[in-house]
């Protein structure tokens, strides 16, 4: 029987808030397929987006890095693209409502994200942000999923049992790490009324509120 659940620990891209780079270009009007290519190339699948998230870089560092690197009808763009992508922040529908509704249910929530030292800035716009107990951002800890010891470092910070967590996360290779520590998780493929519906068809064995 499953053990009861008393905390959901939720990544953030593409679980809370949207991260989409092609949506990011066309904001800048970037619509030929090669620019297109060089920029997820020179930005988004970049080392130094990583670097970014571990936080060896910051964004402005990046920009600079970057319009070097571009030719100078994209070099332009590399401001927005790099630090104005969260401008302005795109909601996983549905999300917030969750996050709400599972708070007043009595779920532990917490952060778990690989993100650069700018997330502090932009998380407190998302609404439902003032639901967490806990935020974990890898540019802060020098830590990065899919690394154990990143998920244990919030076991350990805020007290947590790992039977009693449930983690949510997009990534096939972030999941896999969770439960390999015996977190229970769930693959999220960005429909929040299916993680609804599998919390409340796993409620009845969710610890008593």
């Amino acid at each position: 029987m499953r053990k009861g659940i008393k905390n959901i620990i939720f990544d953030m891209g593409r679980v809370i808030i949207d991260f989409v780079p092609e949506i990011f270009m066309d904001r800048s009007g970037i619509d030929k397929e090669e620019d297109r290519e060089l920029i997820l190339k020179k930005i988004y699948h970049s080392p130094l987006w990583i670097q970014m998230d571990m936080g060896e870089l910051d964004e402005d560092e990046m920009i600079g890095i970057v319009e070097k690197e571009l030719p100078d009808h994209l070099s332009v763009h590399a401001g927005k693209l790099i630090k104005g992508w969260c401008d302005p922040l795109m909601m996983i529908e549905g999300m917030n409502e969750l996050v709400f509704d599972l708070k007043a249910k009595g779920y532990g929530l917490y952060l778990l994200s690989n993100a650069s030292r700018m997330q502090k800035d932009y998380w407190p716009n998302v609404v439902c942000s003032i639901c967490f107990d806990g935020v974990m951002v890898s540019a802060f800890e020098k830590l990065a999923k899919p690394d154990p010891r990143f998920y244990q470092r919030l076991l350990d910070r805020y007290d947590l049992k790992a039977e009693e967590c449930l983690f949510v996360d997009d990534r096939k290779n972030n999941i896999e790490a969770a439960k390999s520590l015996g977190i229970d998780v769930y693959h999220f493929d960005g429909d929040a009324g299916r993680l609804r519906s599998y919390i409340e068809r796993i409620d009845e064995s969710f610890i008593e509120k």
